[in-house]
């Protein structure tokens, strides 16, 4: 099992900046994939980004050069930091994990976090 608990989300005017943290424990080791996947209210569920065991990044078209995802590989540590914020991207903002060996088949989380609202006011 892996536990995920996120904090760091708040509420920010458009154009500031945030940095999610994702503390990992349990199970989980260098095998696994990460990632950060957001929910607005009446909207789908979408990925926002993620990394693998190599540090292999990917993201949403929507956050692209202006998100960074990282990873702690000693503490298991996943971060977020979130510039140039737009109303747009006020959600709930979930920590995910999933060993890689099933997340490049499946491309599905297994393991979630509690979630930590963000949002971004004009």
């Amino acid at each position: 099992q892996v536990q995920l608990v996120e904090s760091g989300g708040g509420s920010v005017q458009a154009g500031g900046s945030l940095r999610l943290s994702c503390a990992a424990s349990g199970d989980i080791d260098s095998t696994y994939c990460m990632g950060w996947v957001r929910q607005a209210p009446g909207k789908e569920r979408e990925g926002v980004a993620s990394i693998d065991s190599d540090g292999s990044t990917t993201y949403a078209d929507s956050v692209k050069g202006r998100f960074t995802i990282s990873k702690d590989n000693v503490n298991y540590t996943l971060y977020l930091q979130m510039n140039s914020l737009k109303p747009e991207d006020t959600a709930m903002y979930y920590c995910a994990a999933e060993l890689c060996s099933w997340w490049y088949v499946r491309q599905e989380w297994n393991y979630w976090g509690q979630g930590t609202q963000v949002t971004v006011s004009s």
